[in-house]
């Protein structure tokens, strides 16, 4: 069977994907969306779902700063699971009260609205919070949290509801190429070919099947990450994205910080925090239950599979006996437990764009930044397509 009627088809449906079919359909294009499983199951859906353009450097955060405004944009038409209750980074010593004092300065120098806490403030803001841990605290507004595993397939629910859009899920694509007439064409597993006048392909792992030698060649690297959810606690507020100490030592918007050199030269290179890319995250979600980690390994592409997928029980020991100094909570019990998988780049852009055979554009491998920037990245990242 034959599809002719797209504009634009968009391989991938995780938030990357989504998104530029959105900006596609607001362009006035007509959108083929092509995802491979029955819902999208990667990265977009297997993270803390904190939105903080806060902890991106100056390029990003004005996409991550767009993509708040269209998530409340949304918000106004679909319950998202869109939460305005703000960001807060805990710093727990000096060197971190330096950090946030100079983000905040940068902050107002950019517009951005940021207000420096003093430990009773954060105390008040977060009952369960160990004073002895908190020195004070870096709070932004605006910032906004969805529930990852509910917000991509509200998304897909708006999508669906938009005329010149089609979505096919469960459909994996076996070939891209462009065709003799200048259209590109998609042959599914199912038999099915769909034809468009551009594809955007937003998903690492089909980019890896179908473009292999090109994939390899592309400098991304792999990303797994580990993180647990502890089960519901009656009594327990932690409202909003909740970032410490760990997490000001490694977010690239603090990298901008005229302290951030050598602070960072100062810092044991030999600990378990380091080997193990480990930052402390908090988010809680409406029935009380939270999200507790990310830890972060790395691999090229060529030797991902080298990651396995194994939970290490020390990280998990280490989120929890880290946890218990930034918090006291009445039980640590632990409901679940996962990890996640994401391409980033080391491209000068933080994102990898690549244009195959004129009509096939390649965007993947937003790393980390994929659920903060991806609404705002995929407007440009429209507007450009359609303009080349």
């Amino acid at each position: 069977m034959e599809h002719n009627q797209a504009d634009i088809l968009i391989i991938g449906g995780g938030v990357l994907g989504a998104f530029h079919a959105y900006h596609a359909l607001r362009n006035g294009q007509r959108v083929v969306l092509l995802e491979r499983h029955a819902a999208p199951q990667g990265a977009t859906v297997r993270n803390f779902g904190q939105v903080v353009p806060s902890g991106l450097d100056s390029q990003w955060q004005h996409y991550g700063r767009e993509s708040l405004q269209i998530y409340q944009d949304l918000q106004s038409e679909i319950d998202l699971t869109v939460r305005q209750l703000g960001t807060i980074y805990l710093a727990s010593d000096d060197e971190e009260l330096a950090l946030i004092d100079e983000l905040h300065a940068i902050n107002a120098a950019n517009d951005y609205p940021s207000e420096l806490w003093s430990t009773g403030r954060c105390l008040n803001r977060f009952p369960q919070l160990r004073a002895d841990y908190c020195r004070g605290g870096l709070f932004f507004p605006a910032e906004i949290s969805v529930n990852p595993r509910q917000m991509i397939h509200r998304l897909h629910q708006w999508l669906a509801g938009q005329s010149n859009y089609q979505s096919y899920f469960r459909s994996s694509v076996q070939d891209l190429s462009v065709a003799s007439d200048g259209r590109v064409q998609a042959i599914t597993s199912d038999g099915r070919t769909f034809r468009a006048a551009k594809a955007i392909l937003c998903c690492g792992s089909e980019f890896r099947a179908l473009f292999p030698e090109v994939f390899q060649r592309s400098e991304l690297e792999t990303v797994k990450l580990q993180m647990m959810r502890l089960k519901p606690q009656p009594g327990v507020t932690i409202p909003g994205n909740v970032l410490t100490g760990l997490s000001i030592r490694r977010y690239e918007s603090f990298a901008q910080c005229p302290s951030w050199k050598a602070i960072k030269a100062n810092e044991r290179a030999d600990s378990f925090a380091k080997r193990w890319g480990i930052h402390l995250l908090f988010k809680q979600e409406l029935d009380g239950g939270i999200i507790l980690g990310d830890s972060h390994e790395y691999a090229s592409v060529a030797e991902s599979d080298g990651l396995g997928f194994d939970l290490r029980s020390d990280i998990e020991h280490y989120f929890l006996a880290e946890g218990k100094e930034i918090f006291d909570l009445p039980s640590w019990e632990v409901e679940s437990r996962w990890f996640g998988q994401y391409c980033q780049t080391n491209c000068p852009d933080g994102i990898y764009n690549r244009t195959i055979d004129d009509h096939i554009h390649v965007v993947t491998g937003i790393g980390g930044k994929g659920m903060t920037s991806s609404a705002g990245y995929a407007r440009s990242s429209i507007e450009r397509i359609l303009h080349d």
